[in-house]
């Protein structure tokens, strides 16, 4: 979604639902969801309450459609990486971990919007859970596909160690416990894929 810079004169040119979700995302990454109402969501928006209720039945509602479009962001840089690597699986599975050694700034300041939601949403029912559940599970079988198109024999157990260093490097960049967490992680998944390639495989990236 867009950044803040020039955000009045920005803000009036979108649409209604596109607005409210824009003052949402800045409300709910700075101040979190639960503290935020739908006051202040309207407020921010320059909209009304009413008009918030007519695009999203309830808050949880408008929760969930934020982080179905933040998952979204996600499973596009899956996209990119297949067509900037086409027939080179393990340049992107690479790929994605550049994208999210990129991204690791933000979340420094920001944090993980699906961390700090899951935080906050102890709840697994919420429609917001099940959203972020949903999404994990579709990056983890793409990542699955991708292990298995680059010919690891045990493609399931490389896209799971590949799981866990990418969303522990983005846990350990919000807590501020690793430095060089971006240059650590890309060494890692390199490092993951050498050791699950089959003996005398040669690279395709």
């Amino acid at each position: 979604m867009a950044t803040t810079a020039g955000r009045p004169g920005r803000v009036a040119k979108l649409p209604p639902r596109e607005r409210i979700l824009d003052a949402a995302e800045e409300l709910f990454q700075r101040e979190g969801i639960l503290r935020v109402g739908v006051q202040a969501i309207a407020e921010r928006a320059e909209t009304t309450k009413m008009a918030i209720y007519r695009h999203f039945e309830t808050k949880d509602a408008l929760v969930a459609e934020w982080l179905r479009i933040v998952a979204a962001e996600y499973q596009a840089a899956f996209d990119r990486v297949e067509a900037e690597h086409p027939g080179r699986p393990e340049e992107q599975i690479l790929g994605l971990a550049r994208f999210i050694a990129e991204g690791l700034p933000a979340i420094s300041y920001r944090g993980c919007p699906f961390i700090n939601s899951l935080a906050e949403l102890p709840d697994r029912t919420h429609p917001a859970r099940r959203v972020i559940e949903e999404h994990k599970a579709r990056q983890l079988r793409r990542l699955v596909a991708l292990c298995t198109a680059a010919g690891l024999p045990d493609p399931g157990q490389a896209a799971a160690e590949t799981t866990f260093v990418l969303e522990g490097a983005q846990v350990s960049t919000q807590n501020g416990s690793v430095d060089r967490a971006g240059e650590r992680l890309l060494r890692i998944v390199g490092g993951i894929i050498d050791r699950h390639r089959a003996p005398g495989a040669r690279a395709t990236g």
